[in-house]
């Protein structure tokens, strides 16, 4: 009966039945994991108040409890720390967040369960998220509106202001990035202009006189926004908050550098929910601050996205013309099987090579001849001869070039050739028949390549590191200022904000949750990248059945 079984092949089919089901549930169980430690640090954590005495002096500690672990009690005298009346062979410590970095030694402390006299969580107690310098922790002594000691519902008040302060601090900052912006490049249009004439023994005095007029117009339109610019920052001054801190003291805090406040111990489960969702929400939508370490993400998700769909239209045409070459179109020798095989060879290149080859050849190379060609008023500074989206997405189109022609050509290889012979038997010709008979059949197969090599692109971090990708990228690859897509510009890419924030931040224990919290948005991205392509590919599926038929 055994052996029935085993020639039956019953046992090969649970074998790869189980390890498919293993790998599946490690897959879901490592992304769960990835979310609910990224997720998890949005939500209004309880801020404690510790009274500690014992291996450090006498103080009070303000803060969030970030973590905690039991060490073995001789690791911690071994380290000269007096622990007296503790039998246990453990004892448990606490990474408290006590923020205030301005005011403490340490944004994160640990603190012995030995030393901790007395724990509270007040209500009063309030946390403020600040543009710089991270979290503020403290209660609220007296707001200030305007100079005068505001009365009353202080909290609700200073709700109100806060939200003045931050609405007029954006509408500075789109000022200063908009009109200001684009005034400042067109200035530096005008100059680069100014310098072409030059170079051409152009410069007139009719052109001179036509670019200092602009130059007159625009700077009076400047100094017409700037006094606006100067005005809202001044209003957004106005208000400050008193603050008692964990030490005691008084603290004034100018209300234009707060964000956001909220007093956690006092929310009901509702507010928090609401809370936790605006914090998301911010995540995903604003800038980073505080070297990656506080803020959004929202230029890293774009810059992916953006330079993965540029990707996807350059990689798509060149590798379904290179496949249709290859099927359709290349005599069977020698020469053909070498270029299948270097294809094939390709793909198993590591990916930092491809880096070092866009480096030199598309940078370098190509980039630089281009600035020699149409931008010689910009030298010595380099447009194109520097790296950049353009060739960030010109280095992976090249890197995933492989699987799309390998999918194609099996795409085309699934045709029955009958269907080409018919077509060509009605009268159509080759190109014809490609165009409008084997192309849609295959456009499926061209799918699933450009499914596995967005898949790939997306998550590539090492080749973009030579090619274009920074850790802060001042603006975006798309505004509003003409040509309005600059694909000479650097982007941020949120592979790299990973590995930027959880290797080379300056605070590590900060950076923590949003290094699982960024993996966990990539994740995302790339799951809603392949959606799409999956979604688009079922359709032609559906819409060209009938041609397989």
């Amino acid at each position: 009966m055994v052996r029935q079984w085993f020639k039956s092949g019953s046992p090969w089919i649970w074998m790869t039945g189980g390890a498919v089901s293993i790998s599946l549930i490690s897959v879901i169980g490592l992304l769960a994991l990835i979310a609910w430690r990224g997720l998890s640090f949005f939500w209004p954590s309880e801020v404690h108040q510790f009274e500690v005495q014992g291996s450090v002096p006498q103080q009070t500690v303000i803060g969030e409890i970030y973590d905690r672990e039991a060490v073995p009690a001789s690791r911690v005298r071994a380290s000269g720390v007096e622990l007296k009346n503790y039998g246990a062979e453990e004892i448990t410590r606490y990474l408290i967040k006590t923020g205030n970095r301005e005011y403490v030694d340490l944004d994160f402390r640990w603190l012995l369960e030995t030393d901790i006299q007395k724990q509270s969580t007040p209500k009063e107690l309030a946390v403020f998220e600040r543009s710089k310098n991270g979290n503020f922790y403290g209660y609220i002594e007296q707001v200030y509106e305007q100079g005068e000691l505001v009365q009353g519902d202080k909290v609700a008040k200073l709700e109100e202001l806060v939200e003045r302060a931050v609405e007029l601090n954006e509408q500075a900052l789109d000022l200063q990035n908009g009109e200001i912006g684009h005034i400042n490049y067109e200035l530096e249009q005008l100059r680069l202009q100014e310098r072409a004439y030059e170079l051409d023994n152009d410069l007139t005095p009719e052109h001179m006189a036509e670019l200092e007029a602009e130059r007159k117009r625009l700077r009076e339109a400047y100094k017409g926004y700037e006094k606006e610019l100067f005005a809202l920052r001044d209003a957004a001054k106005r208000d400050k908050v008193i603050v008692r801190d964990m030490r005691g003291e008084m603290v004034t805090l100018p209300l234009y550098q707060v964000l956001d406040f909220w007093q956690p111990n006092d929310m009901g489960f509702f507010a928090k929910l609401g809370h936790y969702f605006g914090q998301l929400g911010k995540f995903i939508a604003d800038d980073p601050r505080e070297a990656n370490t506080e803020g959004g993400v929202f230029p890293a998700i774009f810059g992916t996205v953006f330079m993965v769909m540029l990707m996807a239209v350059i990689v798509t045409p060149f590798g379904v013309v290179a496949a249709i070459y290859l099927h359709e179109y290349a005599a069977k020798n020698a020469v053909t099987k070498m270029i299948r095989i270097a294809v094939i060879n390709l793909a198993g290149v590591p990916s930092i090579v491809y880096g070092v080859f866009g480096l030199g050849f598309f940078v370098y190379m190509l980039g630089g001849s281009l600035d020699q060609l149409f931008y010689p008023e910009a030298a010595p500074s380099p447009v194109f001869g520097t790296p950049g989206v353009m060739w960030s997405a010109l280095t992976l189109a090249i890197l995933t070039l492989p699987v799309v022609i390998v999918s194609t050509e099996e795409g085309l290889s699934r045709i029955p050739g009958s269907v080409r012979q018919g077509s060509l038997a009605l009268g159509a010709t080759k190109a014809e028949t490609l165009w409008r008979i084997v192309v849609p059949m295959a456009s499926p197969a061209i799918m699933t390549g450009l499914i596995l090599a967005v898949a790939r692109a997306a998550g590539e971090v090492a080749p973009l590191m030579l090619v274009g990708v920074v850790k802060m990228a001042p603006t975006l690859p798309l505004d509003g200022n003409f040509p309005y897509v600059h694909l000479d510009r650097k982007f941020m890419h949120l592979g790299f904000h990973i590995y930027d924030v959880g290797f080379q931040s300056p605070n590590v224990e900060a950076a923590r949750p949003l290094v699982y919290a960024t993996a966990f948005l990539l994740v995302t991205v790339i799951i809603t990248l392949n959606i799409t392509a999956i979604g688009i590919r079922n359709h032609l599926r559906e819409k060209f059945r009938a041609l397989d038929k």
